[in-house]
């Protein structure tokens, strides 16, 4: 069976670049290596992640100085040429602030850090990134100061209408009430993805519950469901 690549870009002040790679090499098997941010090219690759952490220390903004790095070229021209690109928490803000996705992100309403296990309900499993998620929720967790995910009334609209919302924070038994909203997020989002269904943004982390020997394995699912449609 074909193997994807993966390719993970790192950013000064990347910290889960690591997790990312162990969950993609070490435990789903896939051939993985790292893209330093001042490199040129992304390469021959099928996947590139954004990953989490704090890219230039989130000085003037999540994401804003990244997404001037000299990769973000290259991986601008190889999302919008089709190529699958993941952003996930920090990534998401990058993917963002590159106008790869639509919206920006606000601090939490709480004004903290949050850090814990959330729910998220799967809104639309006709997806690259969701095809082979076989329930309709998933517990990750989330980690992040600035996940408060805003967007005016007609670009939300648009992604209803286009069914571009994958996952919306939820309570264990699917509820999507704003009780269950860690950090503000409108409509509770979680993560969406372009029209074209190639780039996902996402900011709680499925990486760090890929593996069976935490007991906590639903984030794969999503990386499972990537593998299975480019063989397909």
């Amino acid at each position: 069976m074909m193997k994807p690549k993966i390719g993970i870009v790192v950013f000064p002040g990347s910290n889960c670049d690591h997790d990312t790679f162990y969950t993609m090499h070490d435990v789903l098997g896939y051939d993985t290596k790292y893209i330093w941010h001042k490199e040129k090219s992304v390469g021959e690759v099928d996947v590139v992640f954004l990953p989490g952490g704090f890219s230039y220390g989130d000085y003037l903004r999540t994401g804003a100085i990244a997404r001037f790095s000299p990769i973000m070229d290259s991986v601008i021209d190889f999302a919008e040429n089709g190529g699958v690109t993941i952003g996930i928490c920090n990534g998401f803000q990058v993917l963002c602030e590159c106008g790869l996705l639509p919206g920006i992100m606000q601090k939490n309403d709480s004004l903290n850090f949050i850090s814990k296990d959330v729910y998220l309900k799967v809104e639309n499993k006709n997806t690259p990134f969701t095809s082979d998620v076989p329930d309709e929720l998933l517990k990750v967790p989330v980690a992040h100061g600035e996940g408060n995910y805003f967007a005016d009334e007609a670009t939300i609209k648009d992604l209803e209408e286009n069914n571009q919302i994958l996952f919306k924070y939820a309570s264990i038994n699917g509820s999507t009430d704003s009780d269950f909203n860690p950090n503000g997020s409108v409509k509770n989002i979680a993560g969406i993805v372009n029209k074209k269904q190639n780039i996902l943004g996402m900011m709680p982390h499925p990486e760090r519950y890929s593996n069976s020997i935490l007991g906590k394995n639903d984030g794969r699912y999503i990386f499972k469901s990537i593998a299975k449609n480019l063989i397909n």
